[in-house]
């Protein structure tokens, strides 16, 4: 399995070596401000998993509700997010942005997250997990995906 994608001008390019850990539909308000619209589907995968096929993207620091920031990677031609990584800046695992995906409609979401603040003009799919803030992964996630985040984590 490999799903590739990349920016808008094609200056960088990337394919993901395996099946994302987990998927989020995130409709919080920094996604919303940071993105310019409702929400942001990301793919939860393993660094190491992303292989940069072409250029170099760059990272810029964003502010978070957490508190530790979020560097959000992006084209530094045409400044397309690639990828976020939260808590900091350590880059262990990385929250793709699904519609920089060359077949984005192929990953859906496996939650919907942060619905407190969800626009009131979306629709969830029916029968899609949502919650108003944040998750248990332990409670969501499959064992696989919960064994891969251990692998990074302890």
């Amino acid at each position: 399995m490999s799903r590739e994608g990349g920016c808008a001008c094609g200056a960088v390019r990337y394919r993901l070596e395996r099946e994302p850990m987990f998927v989020h539909c995130c409709h919080c308000t920094s996604c919303q401000t940071q993105t310019g619209t409702a929400f942001v589907v990301n793919a939860l995968i393993e660094s190491d998993q992303v292989e940069t096929l072409k250029g170099s993207p760059q990272p810029v620091m964003t502010p978070s509700e957490s508190g530790r920031g979020q560097q959000i990677w992006r084209c530094p031609d045409c400044q397309v997010a690639l990828w976020s990584n939260y808590g900091g800046t350590r880059d262990v695992l990385r929250f793709v942005r699904v519609g920089t995906l060359d077949a984005p409609g192929e990953v859906e979401p496996d939650i919907h997250i942060y619905t407190r603040s969800k626009l009131p003009w979306v629709r969830l799919p029916e029968g899609a997990l949502a919650v108003a803030a944040y998750y248990d992964s332990k409670e969501v996630w499959p064992p696989q995906s919960l064994e891969r985040r251990k692998a990074l984590f302890g």
